[in-house]
């Protein structure tokens, strides 16, 4: 088993993936071609058999198991999304695999990878993040022998994850200026950004990874693999503490630039996505969308790819979609208000202060006897974010007394 990475294993994996992975579409997105003035496509990877791109690492790994290795079974950690492409392929191999996974994994992600690998898989949830995961995962492959199906950090499965570049070269007709994708542990940017480099060498490739867990922004600005301390677990599909050693090497060598999204910037577009063009995409998967606010005018005139990662998203999670959304845009407040217990003090605050387009989302309250004041919780939905400075005036000019709730506020985080 090779050590290093090639460009040659890409086109390798492309001829033995062929009749595995379905060739997903590249799509001309007129929505967004229109905002930046230039023509953007989607790599609609959520809508691979396994609704994400990681099928292509797994099985590409997994189809050059040993007969002892296929034997003893494997092992392997993930988020959601390499552990359907491995239970996937566990299944089309005949391989028994373990898979663990963190307790947080949304229940859409655990079924599916249930429902893929049937009776050739076991599910272990261990740890709130993938990186306790994998340490669980290891101890076991460690102690019986197991191989060990990394999702990132193994030449095979980044060239597996390239294949996504070679169809991209196979199908669009024009140069590519801007290839804009996502980064978790960086296996899909090393492999496709480095295929399409090698191909066409003008295209800058721009990794994206969500502001809560940059570890890759880390490592690129400590000159060498970091793990973070602690990390936001939201867009769970790019959510790790340390990159591969492996991809690290790599994408120093490949990027043109790394952007960061705010996870709020995230929900605003999975919910644009959905809205405008009917795509149902996981937070991961719409990260590199999320990132072209960032490039802007600069995109103007010029052909954009971005790779649409994953559509594996349970719809529980949508209420937690919109509140960070509105949250992002300025649109949603939270205040501690402390209300004299006296009759009409709440009739004052709805007629006075509030304006007009102004909603109340939350109130909670209790009242208090034998005090003056009381606090109450709340929650404010405004029409347009500029409406947040006169209801401010509007309330102190009422001498109430208020607190706004920050974002490091343990409330806020309580609420969100």
């Amino acid at each position: 088993m090779p050590k290093t990475f090639s460009v040659e294993m890409v086109d390798e994996a492309r001829e033995a993936l062929r009749d595995v992975v379905k060739e997903t579409p590249l799509q001309f997105n007129r929505g967004l071609s229109e905002k930046f003035g230039a023509k953007v496509y989607l790599k609609r990877e959520d809508l691979q058999v396994v609704r994400s791109y990681k099928l292509r690492g797994a099985y590409n790994r997994m189809r050059l198991l040993t007969p002892a290795e296929k034997e003893r079974g494997i092992v392997c950690a993930s988020a959601g999304n390499h552990a359907q492409g491995v239970a996937f392929s566990c299944a089309e191999l005949k391989v028994k695999g373990t898979i663990f996974m963190p307790k947080n994994t949304p229940r859409q992600k655990i079924d599916r990878v249930r429902a893929l690998g049937g009776e050739w898989v076991t599910i272990e949830l261990s740890g709130d993040a993938y990186d306790e995961a994998y340490t669980t995962a290891r101890t076991l492959s460690d102690a019986k022998g197991m191989a060990f199906i990394h999702p990132f950090n193994d030449p095979q499965v980044i060239a597996g994850q390239g294949t996504v570049g070679a169809e991209i070269l196979e199908q669009i007709k024009e140069p590519i200026d801007y290839l804009v994708v996502p980064i978790g542990g960086g296996g899909l940017v090393a492999g496709t950004g480095s295929y399409v480099r090698s191909k066409s060498p003008q295209t800058k490739v721009i990794g994206v990874e969500p502001v809560g867990a940059a570890a890759m922004d880390a490592a690129l600005k400590a000159g060498k693999v970091v793990t973070l301390e602690k990390i936001d677990t939201f867009v769970d599909g790019a959510a790790v503490k340390t990159v591969g050693d492996l991809t690290f090497s790599i994408c120093k060598n490949i990027l043109e630039k790394l952007l960061l999204v705010p996870e709020g910037k995230v929900c605003a577009e999975m919910i644009s996505l959905y809205q405008r063009d009917g795509i149902v995409a996981e937070p991961a998967g719409a990260l590199s969308i999320a990132a072209l606010d960032q490039l802007g005018a600069e995109l103007k005139g010029k052909t954009v790819v971005c790779i649409l990662s994953g559509g594996n998203n349970d719809i529980s999670r949508y209420p937690e979609v919109i509140e960070r959304s509105l949250v992002y845009q300025g649109l949603k407040h939270y205040f501690m208000v402390n209300f004299s217990q006296r009759p009409g003090a709440l009739k004052r605050y709805l007629n006075e202060a509030l304006g007009p387009s102004d909603d109340i989302t939350l109130f909670e309250y209790t009242k208090k006897n034998n005090r003056e004041n009381g606090p109450a919780l709340i929650g404010v939905e405004l029409a347009k974010k500029e409406d947040l400075q006169p209801l401010l005036k509007r309330m102190d000019d009422l001498g109430m007394s208020y607190e706004l709730l920050e974002k490091d506020s343990p409330i806020f985080s309580f609420l969100i």
